[in-house]
């Protein structure tokens, strides 16, 4: 048997804001490893067409400024949605935040550092690049519809 030195966080608990609707499926095994946490909710979704981001829905404990904010998306493609997320959060207090997804595209870690230079990106790997609609190569194609089944 062995011990080992371990940080724990002070005040105020931990929160992870998932990024809808793909978020939650990080979010539920997130939730696994650390069931005190609070949870945020970002609605926004990317439009086909201009690839921006749109919001539509956010909903998040009090005293964001307090806590440590890990924000969960499974893909990082052109950025454009958790930057958008990153600034809602931030817009309403957020000030120490982590970004995690599964997986990445260079381009989108590149836009998300030019915005976000503050928030560090955690990710289990980095694909080849976008395509032309923006999805990463070769990717998995639309987290959400993959993770609930819709197209």
């Amino acid at each position: 048997m062995q011990t080992i030195q371990a940080p724990v966080l002070e005040g105020k608990k931990l929160v992870f804001a998932s990024i809808l609707r793909a978020g939650n499926g990080l979010l539920e095994g997130m939730l696994e490893l650390v069931p005190s946490a609070r949870v945020s909710h970002v609605g926004v979704y990317r439009d086909h067409e201009t690839l921006e981001a749109v919001e539509y829905y956010f909903k998040a404990p009090e005293s964001l400024s307090e806590r440590l904010v890990i924000v969960v998306d499974p893909m990082l493609a052109t950025g454009n949605s958790s930057i958008a997320a990153i600034d809602k959060l931030k817009e309403r207090g957020a000030k120490n935040l982590r970004f995690l997804c599964l997986l990445a595209a260079p381009e989108g870690i590149k836009n998300f550092q030019a915005a976000h230079p503050d928030v560090p990106i955690f990710t289990a790997s980095i694909d080849s690049h976008l395509n032309e609609q923006g999805y990463i190569v070769p990717g998995l194609g639309d987290a959400g519809d993959r993770m609930y089944g819709t197209k």
